[in-house]
Parts: structure tokens; C-alpha cells; sequence
């Protein structure tokens, strides 16, 4: 009896020791570092060619022998490959999807090896954590930034970078591919264009095909842009940058990605005539000087023209580049899963049940299931834990 007692004292002390490793496992932050992955020409879809291309990238876990455990993580408009982890221990902005990507999280880095792509013409290309082509770069032929001469480019365009990248290091299969926002629309293109290599596909927050109404939305951001006269015709890299329209742009699209409720919630309360707006129109209000006054401190980091480029490419989307969805969608082998947000207001719920209902009319393999919360479009970002556990069944 003693020695039982010892056995299972034993026992009770490992285990213990056991859950307190986890427990500081699970405290410390996974730390990530950005790569750069480089072509030395690339030829657009347009069939364009772009010379010594260079994009960023980010990996979570560990590629096995097969290299069959990979979940490529497509980004958002605003977004980048920063997608889980931290740079640093102290850096106090882990990844926008932090809370399902980790290790025995909903895409479980212990079993995935989980990699994610700046984009070609990346909105953010002065953020130190950014590495990408585009028009502020400078055309290795000129000398000078590409300004409007770099080509139009499409989300296949991102997609096939990314492929390379994946080739490059001897990938030739998808687990799965998921991504939100602009994100979902790699994804579903992945899953139209290249169906022998992806094998489940999750779309957040998106859609199948831009539709007329999202399209003249999307152009606002860019008529922002054009109508600073700062912008040139995008030739401003020798001058003072369009940051007017920058900020437009941005406060524009923070204003479509957000439901009322949360902006409400969040911008100061509207004072009953305050006294600022009563002396003049020219004077700003609490609740827009919180929008615009914001949109400005990030202005810098951003690019006109990229922003212009990254609108385009959205505008111009029907997965698989066809001329219809229909024929855009026919390939599709992978087993599919949309997660729209029941209040988003920028890519709203019948998109994504418009692109569910043309797979099944196609005999595919879907599902649908809502997001709800309160942030509108950013629900697909702030609010994801809430299908973590049907992510993580979905990929098993």
C-alpha cells in the first residue's frame, strides 16, 4: 500500500509539473520572424511582366517529411502576412488571427505548418514589417518607382505568387487554405484556379464574386485617392505625397467595417449642438475628428497608389477568372466552408449564401454558418474565436 501511495504520489507531482509546463507554454507568446521570397520576373495575368518581385512571408509550426500538413492563411485588404505570433516577446500586437493560429488552437500549429504571404502591392508598404512589389517600388529599367506604370494585377496574380513561394520550397498540396475579407477571395481562387492542390477552403467574411454595388463602393476608396491633387496621376514620389486622400481612403474603409453599433460605441458621443460645429462648417465634429483624426496618424505608412492597385484587383474579382461564376467555380474539388458575418455591411451575407447556393447547384461539398457580433465587417477578425471550434473540425 505504501509503495502505491508513492507510485501515485509520483504520478500526481508529474502531472502537475506536466500541466504547469503547459500552462507556461501556453503564457509564452510564439515568436515569428518576416521572410522575403524573391522571382526574378514574374508575368501577371494580364500578361504583363514585373521584374526581381519580392514579397514577404511568415511560417507557424513545422512542415513534416511529407509536406502535406500546410494551411496557406490569406490577408485582408488592410492586411499582412503578420497573421499569429509576435516578432518579439515584448511586442505588445501578437497577429490579427492569434487566437485560432497557435499551438493546440483551432488551425493548431503542433499538427499544421501554417504559412502566410504580404501581397503583391500591399496597402502598407512603409510598415517596416512589410516586403512587397508594387508601385512604389523602383523599376529596376528606370531607375524610378513604378508609379502607374507597374501593371494592373489581380487576386490570381496573388495567388500565384504565392504558389511559387510554396514551390520553392517543395510544397504541392494544401491542407487547407483559409483567409478573410480579401483574404477569402485568394482562398475560393486557390480552390477554383488550382484544384488538385487544395483540399478544404475556408472563406471569412467574403465572397465568390464582386457584384455592382460592392465594386462602387470599393471605387470610393479609390476616388478619394484620385481627387487629392497631391496624387498626380501617381507621380508624387518626388513630391508631397496625396496623404489628404490617403486619409479618406482609410477612414472610408474603417467606416464600411464597422457596424453602427461598435462605431457608436467607440467614437465620442455626439454632444447636442456642439459648440465647434455650431461657428463653422469648416470645423470637425468629435465623432469624425475620431475617424479621420486616426486615419491620419496611419497615412504615412501607407501608398496611394497601392491602395489604388489593391481596390482594383477587388473590383475586378470572379473566382477563377472566368467569365461567369458558374464556369469559375466547376473545377472546385476541395471540401468548402463560408463564415460570413450576419452584420457585415462591406461584403454582406448574400454573397457568400450566393456563392454556397451556386456550388450546391454544382453538386459541391459546402457549408455555411454565421458569424454574429457587433463589429460588422471586423467580425471576421475580432470575433473568429467564436467558430474556432468548427475551424478546427473542419480541418480534421
Amino acid at each position: 500500500m505504501k509503495r502505491l501511495i508513492k507510485q501515485l504520489s509520483g504520478i500526481a507531482v508529474a502531472l502537475v509539473a506536466a500541466v504547469g509546463s503547459l500552462v507556461a507554454q501556453a503564457q509564452e507568446p510564439m515568436l515569428v520572424e518576416k521572410q522575403s521570397f524573391s522571382l526574378p520576373e514574374y508575368t501577371t495575368h494580364g500578361g504583363e511582366h514585373i521584374k526581381d518581385v519580392r514579397v514577404g512571408w511568415e511560417a507557424y509550426g513545422k512542415l513534416n517529411a511529407a509536406k502535406d500538413n500546410v494551411i496557406l492563411v490569406t490577408h485582408f485588404f488592410s492586411g499582412n502576412s503578420h497573421a499569429a505570433g509576435r516578432y518579439a516577446p515584448d511586442d505588445p500586437q501578437p497577429g490579427y488571427w492569434d487566437s485560432i493560429i497557435g499551438p493546440g488552437k483551432a488551425i493548431d500549429t503542433d499538427k499544421y505548418y501554417v504559412i502566410s504571404v504580404d501581397s503583391l502591392v500591399n496597402a502598407y508598404p512603409h510598415l517596416p514589417s512589410v516586403i512587397t512589389t508594387g508601385p512604389a517600388t523602383i523599376n529596376p529599367d528606370t531607375g524610378q518607382p513604378y508609379g502607374l506604370d507597374f501593371p494592373v494585377v489581380t487576386i490570381r496574380d496573388f495567388v500565384n505568387v504565392q504558389k511559387a513561394l510554396l514551390e520553392s520550397l517543395g510544397i504541392s498540396r494544401l491542407h487547407a487554405v483559409i483567409g478573410a475579407s480579401m483574404g477569402s477571395l485568394q482562398a475560393i481562387e486557390w480552390a477554383a484556379t488550382y484544384p488538385d492542390w487544395v483540399d478544404r477552403m475556408v472563406s471569412v467574411i467574403g465572397t465568390a464574386a464582386m457584384d455592382a454595388w460592392t465594386i462602387a463602393g470599393l471605387e470610393a476608396w479609390a476616388q478619394a485617392i484620385k481627387l487629392d491633387p497631391n496624387w498626380n496621376n501617381g507621380n508624387y514620389y518626388d513630391s508631397e505625397a496625396p496623404l489628404d486622400g490617403v486619409t479618406m481612403a482609410q477612414a472610408l474603409i474603417t467606416h464600411s467595417a464597422m457596424h453602427p453599433d461598435i462605431f457608436n460605441q467607440t467614437a465620442p458621443a455626439q454632444q447636442t449642438l456642439p459648440p465647434e460645429g455650431l461657428k463653422s462648417v469648416t470645423n470637425t465634429l468629435p465623432a469624425t475628428q475620431w475617424l479621420y483624426g486616426s486615419s491620419r496618424q496611419r497615412a504615412p505608412l501607407a501608398d496611394a497608389n497601392h491602395i489604388l492597385y489593391l481596390v482594383r484587383a477587388n473590383q475586378l474579382f470572379v473566382a477563377g477568372h472566368q467569365q461567369t461564376l458558374t464556369e469559375g467555380l466547376k473545377n472546385i474539388q476541395a471540401e468548402t466552408l463560408f463564415l460570413p458575418a450576419s452584420n457585415d455591411l462591406l461584403l454582406m451575407p448574400y454573397m457568400a449564401e450566393a456563392a454556397v447556393s451556386e456550388l450546391r447547384q454544382l453538386g459541391k461539398e459546402t457549408e455555411l454558418e454565421m458569424i454574429d457580433g457587433p463589429w460588422g465587417h471586423l467580425d471576421g477578425i475580432y470575433s473568429i474565436q467564436q467558430k474556432a471550434e468548427k475551424i478546427r473540425q473542419f480541418l480534421q
